[in-house]
């Protein structure tokens, strides 16, 4: 028999399927857990009937003459029938933070070797959604750091774009010494906080 098939991944938290009350096509519902393992849930109604599927692989079959069944599924056969939808999903969000030398967009040394692994994640998606956020330490005032922030963001998105990655899948921004991740008084050097988030969807 063939269905119509719905996946729910469990990232979104809960969903729910209002099912109509005349007879229908048989369909496959199925809660799969999300990349980080979290199961969620999702409600299947047709009227007055409530089904809660709330377990990893979990189904619902709507039968063609309206009832439901309860089904559990493999993780193969998960793959089998949504296979394509799953790999159609963005892949896991991914962030990175590389350092700068103080009062420059050059990286430290830790960081330039970090360049590898950064770039081959980013290489590994074939549609990348980036944010390249840039930071400064408390060191000078406002504008000169909020200056130094982006240049540091700026420089990390043209080197993706040598890379070969859309420029307009690339997106800079510069905090400044707005958000420190260590906090400080004014006019500290502080290394951690000289340096970009790349956050990867």
């Amino acid at each position: 028999m063939r269905f119509l098939a719905f996946a729910f991944l469990a990232a979104a938290g809960a969903g729910c399927c209002l099912l109509p009350a005349e007879p229908v096509t048989p369909a496959l519902f199925a809660v799969i857990p999300a990349y980080d393992g979290h199961v969620g849930a999702i409600v299947v109604q047709r009227g007055d009937f409530i089904r809660v599927i709330d377990s990893a692989y979990a189904a619902q079959v709507l039968r063609g003459d309206g009832s439901l069944q309860a089904a559990k599924l493999t993780e193969a056969e998960v793959r089998e029938r949504f296979g394509s939808t799953l790999a159609a999903l963005p892949g896991v969000p991914a962030s990175f933070t590389l350092y700068f030398l103080e009062g420059k967009d050059e990286l430290t040394p830790e960081s330039k070797l970090e360049l590898d692994k950064v770039f081959a994640e980013l290489k590994r998606r074939p549609l990348p959604d980036i944010v390249v956020i840039g930071h400064t330490d408390t060191v000078g005032g406002l504008p000169f750091n909020d200056r130094l922030s982006l240049a540091r963001a700026e420089r990390m998105r043209e080197m993706m774009i040598e890379l070969g990655i859309p420029a307009e899948r690339i997106q800079a921004a510069s905090r400044g010494k707005r958000e420190l991740l260590i906090p400080t008084d004014d006019n500290v050097s502080e290394p951690r906080n000289r340096r970009v988030e790349i956050n990867v969807r």
